[in-house]
């Protein structure tokens, strides 16, 4: 425990992991740019973090690019902010508009925000996931549905991951859907259209055809500037 918080007691290594929770891959010099620091401060960080475990290297033409090491990685940093944020009330939804990626986000490779818990709610509403301890079942009827999205079920109950994790959102503090089947939701609404990443890191947009996708499928309002109204 020591050795990790260590590892991230840093600033600069702690806006680095932050910068790398959309699951993309980022070069040390973007890296070095968002943190703030020289590349070569920027490499010792890495180096660490490679050495923890916390991201892997690639190297492609002539770049390194970084990521998290895994979706398990992600998955606990975030619960760590999402158990130690300190959040006023007058700062909690409902009291002052969303942020941006407070209201739709990237936690590594699943939809996150006001958006990832309002789509984690109406799946349960609508029968497709029951809560279970700390994942989620998929009903038959949630099969259904995420295969008429194009989802191939069979090899996603094969897979080796976590297949649907109740994830803590840090804004939050409410549950959305992680794991395969969160990974799942998050590339069938990229592949049919339905979110697009904004020019801010991590930041979705849900687009026109989301919007009627996502009142179509899950009784899900959205208004032109991104909040939902639900039914």
């Amino acid at each position: 425990m020591a050795r990790i918080g260590a590892m991230i007691s840093a600033p600069a290594r702690a806006i680095m992991l932050t910068e790398l929770f959309d699951g993309r891959a980022l070069t040390m010099t973007e890296l070095a740019g968002v943190a703030g620091v020289s590349a070569s401060t920027a490499s010792e960080h890495l180096a660490q973090l490679l050495e923890g475990g916390f991201v892997t290297r690639e190297k492609s033409g002539r770049h390194n690019y970084y990521r998290l090491a895994s979706p398990q990685i992600a998955h606990a940093l975030e619960q760590l902010v999402a158990q130690t944020a300190h959040v006023n009330l007058a700062d909690r939804p409902g009291k002052r508009p969303r942020t941006p990626i407070q209201q739709a986000r990237m936690c590594y490779d699943h939809i996150a925000g006001h958006l990832g818990v309002a789509i984690a709610d109406a799946l349960v509403s609508n029968g497709a996931l029951i809560p279970l301890d700390n994942d989620y079942e998929l009903t038959p009827q949630g099969e259904a549905l995420l295969g008429s999205f194009g989802a191939d079920i069979p090899t996603l109950r094969h897979s080796k991951r976590l297949f649907a994790r109740q994830c803590l959102d840090w804004s939050e503090r409410r549950h959305h859907v992680a794991g395969v089947v969160g990974a799942t939701i998050a590339d069938l609404a990229f592949a049919n259209g339905w979110i697009e990443r904004a020019r801010e890191r991590r930041v979705l947009h849900v687009t026109p055809k989301g919007q009627s996708a996502l009142k179509k499928h899950l009784g899900l309002n959205i208004k032109s500037s991104g909040d939902l109204l639900h039914p």
